[in-house]
């Protein structure tokens, strides 16, 4: 395949993954109700944030990919932590597994700091560019235990 086509590919699959989550999960969203944590941002905040997660995440993978750096460890990896990031807003939201998406989330961290460390030996850039997830997520581990203690 050529080198842009898949690089395109390696961004929009965490992209539409995202997307389609969002999509599932949209009639079972409760967080304008629930009750929150300090520093919780508005909802609307959620999807922009995620789509540029997504996009990173997926230009971090297109940079190894097109330049013949991903083995099966980078790839079991990357791909591991892509299905345990689309499936915790399931947990979270639409099964209301609050406690489990706690575990969940610990999970997905270390998967991501892991993928990262991979990523960085790799290719400098395409682990420079998994700072904000690792951030975000460390953030929304907070606002996950925020919301399971605060509405137990």
């Amino acid at each position: 395949m050529n080198k842009t086509l898949e690089f395109i590919k390696s961004i929009l699959i965490p992209v539409i993954l995202g997307g389609i989550v969002g999509l599932i999960i949209s009639n079972f969203m409760d967080y304008d109700i629930i009750n929150k944590p300090p520093l919780s941002p508005p909802a609307i905040l959620f999807p922009i944030v995620w789509t540029i997660l997504y996009i990173l995440m997926g230009i971090s993978y297109g940079i190894l990919k097109t330049n013949n750096l991903v083995d099966d460890k980078v790839k079991s990896v990357y791909y591991t932590q892509l299905l345990t990031n689309v499936t915790w807003p399931i947990v979270f939201f639409a099964f209301k597994w609050r406690f489990i998406a706690i575990i969940w989330i610990i999970v997905l961290l270390i998967l991501i700091i892991y993928m990262t460390i991979l990523f960085y030996k790799k290719k400098k850039l395409a682990g420079l560019l998994q700072i904000p997830y690792i951030i975000w997520t460390i953030f929304a581990t907070y606002l996950t235990i925020g919301v399971y203690v605060l509405n137990r």
